[in-house]
């Protein structure tokens, strides 16, 4: 294995997605950090998103609906040296998956958990999805959601993740730029990248975001400030970095980078008779 991340599999999202932008930023980002592939663990979810896992060569697990957060974190106890992420869609994360995502946050599990955010389900054909907005006609909601929608960032800046930002698919210079802080952070990271699905999602579109993104000029010191800022407005969407901060890694002092001394093998310490 290489740092040359490409698998050449054909790709088969739909030509326009959103999500072309988010893999090129993804690839240059490991590039950048200079991540060996044999030292990355990538864990998709079902959906869209899901199909990026012919595209990047590493160590993949194509999981369950919903558990990719807890299945990245048994990766990183198993194996602490290597860099691990996490890839999902909003239905993958924040539907049958949202349980993960708080639990994770707070014990500051040293994983990069990145929310591809079409505001859809996309892979289905356009139903409604955990993000979808308020009003939104969709193929299960014709008459409208009624629902308000979820937001990652404002869910995870309250459950205490160390590292929260946004991006979006359209700005691989911004992008790129923050999923490198993310992934180089310490800690748990939240990503949200705003991708938009050309095919089912007619409303939140490429146009449509450049004309209401607004980039955070300073990463806000304080929680409250950065709920604040993360709400969407009828005419504002902020991208950038919402908390950055260091905290214990949970079980930092026991973990060791050595794989002799991983998590896996601690528990195998503990469960053997004295």
């Amino acid at each position: 294995m290489s740092d040359n991340f490409n698998t050449g599999v054909v790709n088969h999202w739909c030509p326009g997605c959103g999500g072309f932008g988010s893999l090129q930023a993804l690839k240059d980002t490991l590039k950048k950090l200079q991540i060996k592939s044999e030292n990355l663990a990538i864990v998709y979810g079902i959906g869209c998103s899901g199909n990026m896992n012919t595209q990047i060569k590493a160590y993949i697990y194509h999981t369950l609906h919903g558990r990719t957060i807890p299945t990245a974190i048994g990766i990183k106890l198993a194996n602490p040296k290597l860099t691990v992420i996490a890839i999902g869609g909003d239905g993958d994360m924040l539907g049958e998956g949202l349980g993960h995502l708080p639990h994770a946050a707070r014990y500051n599990h040293n994983i990069t958990a990145i929310i591809l955010n079409n505001q859809v389900y996309g892979l289905t054909t356009g139903q409604s999805s955990p993000t979808t907005p308020r009003g939104a006609k969709t193929i299960t909601d014709p008459e409208g959601v009624i629902a308000e929608p979820l937001e990652p960032v404002a869910i995870s800046l309250a459950s205490g993740a160390s590292h929260v930002s946004r991006s979006f698919s359209g700005d691989s210079l911004h992008l790129s730029k923050t999923l490198e802080s993310a992934i180089a952070h310490p800690g748990f990271s939240l990503v949200e990248i705003l991708q938009p699905c050309v095919s089912y999602n007619k409303i939140n579109t490429f146009i449509w975001f450049r004309q209401r993104i607004k980039p955070i000029t300073q990463t806000p010191k304080n929680i409250a400030t950065a709920i604040t800022l993360s709400a969407w407005t009828d005419n504002t969407i902020h991208i950038g970095e919402f908390i950055k901060q260091q905290r214990p890694v949970f079980l930092g002092k026991l973990v060791k980078t050595d794989s002799t001394n991983s998590y896996a093998s601690l528990l195998l310490n503990f469960s053997r008779p004295v």
